[in-house]
């Protein structure tokens, strides 16, 4: 499977790098003093330099939590999201929804968990307890 690629604005590179590269373990690709490049478990992910982009998110209801409709991400195996949860509460991160297991018990069950970066871009990490049901279209959602 080849990597994705996603580029996404922030209003401050400096800040941006710390976080990616901190908070979340990522290592860093090319840059410049308006652009930079991480390696986000594999994926190429670019936060481009924008003081003017406007990070209003609206948001959706999901299984009774208000989801931030504007949001990327990764679904991880659930060793790897079970890790990365724990570190993340470990260093106080403030979630916008804390890390929880969605449809427990049916046709879905997913661990997930959303925050946001220094510039409000939301990010969710995800799991499926079976990796099959990923696209799934039979399932009970509600």
């Amino acid at each position: 499977m080849q990597p994705f690629h996603l580029a996404f604005p922030v209003n401050d590179i400096t800040e941006a790098k710390n976080w990616y590269t901190k908070v979340l373990g990522c290592s860093l690709g090319r840059e410049s003093e308006r652009w930079i490049d991480f390696n986000f478990f594999g994926h190429q992910i670019s936060a481009h330099l924008d003081q003017k982009e406007s990070f209003s998110i609206g948001t959706n209801d999901v299984d009774g939590d208000n989801i931030p409709v504007r949001h990327f991400g990764l679904i991880l195996d659930w060793n790897e999201w079970q890790e990365l949860s724990k570190k993340l509460i470990s260093e106080n991160i403030k979630f916008i929804v804390k890390p929880q297991i969605r449809f427990e018990g049916r046709v879905g069950e997913q661990a997930t968990m959303f925050l946001s970066d220094p510039s409000g871009n939301v990010l969710e990490f995800k799991s499926f307890r079976d990796p099959n049901d990923i696209f799934r279209t039979d399932m009970e959602i509600y």
